[in-house]
């Protein structure tokens, strides 16, 4: 799912909503799980999942095209870990089929 396609399907199911307010209200949610998540913080939406942020020390890599060695930076990357009842409902899903 687009995040697009999340607008239009939460814009159908809460028809008294103007579609440029789902979308502000959308972009709010995602901006503001940005700016937390630059800010080194923690995001958990119960049930759902935690987002945060781990840390890649830098390293001495290689380039797979031609074997020369380089030099990887450090780096932030997001990381997103489901919860529990998310899990429960995918694994109930999965079961199902």
């Amino acid at each position: 799912m687009t995040k697009s396609e999340l607008i239009a399907r939460l814009s159908e199911r809460y028809p008294h909503l103007y579609q440029r307010d789902v979308e502000r209200i959308v972009n709010t949610v995602f901006d503001e799980i940005s700016g937390a998540l630059s800010r080194g913080d923690r995001v958990e939406l119960r049930g759902f999942g935690s987002f945060s942020v781990r840390k890649r020390n830098a390293r001495i890599g290689r380039n797979p095209r031609t074997g020369e060695t380089v030099s990887v930076a450090e780096k932030f990357l997001p990381f997103f870990k489901t919860g529990k009842e998310l899990r429960e409902r995918l694994n109930k899903a999965s079961s199902e089929a």
